[in-house]
């Protein structure tokens, strides 16, 4: 779950605009729109979905892996592994 204001905001305009994207996609299958454009529709959904996840993991792994190093050397190192963890799964959701 996003941790700070800023990032639930962020977190809640995002599943807003995702919603959206679900009514565009039923009024679409309602009215019978060819089936090139809903599974463009579909694509573009998935992605959103798939970037909230890697927002709010990202937001889970800073919280929980930075907190617990005190020292500041130890902390830019997790925060370079989460960089990196970050990078993977985004590009994995992509």
């Amino acid at each position: 779950m996003p941790h700070s204001p800023q990032e639930k905001q962020r977190a809640v305009a995002r599943l807003r605009r995702i919603r959206g994207q679900v009514d565009g996609l039923e009024r679409a299958v309602a009215a019978g729109t060819d089936c090139g454009s809903i599974l463009q529709q579909i694509a573009a959904l998935r992605g959103a979905v798939n970037g909230l996840m890697a927002g709010i993991l990202d937001s889970h792994l800073r919280e929980e892996f930075t907190q617990v190093a005190v020292d500041p050397k130890i902390r830019k190192q997790h925060q370079a592994s989460i960089d990196e963890v970050i990078a993977l799964v985004r590009s994995y959701l992509k």
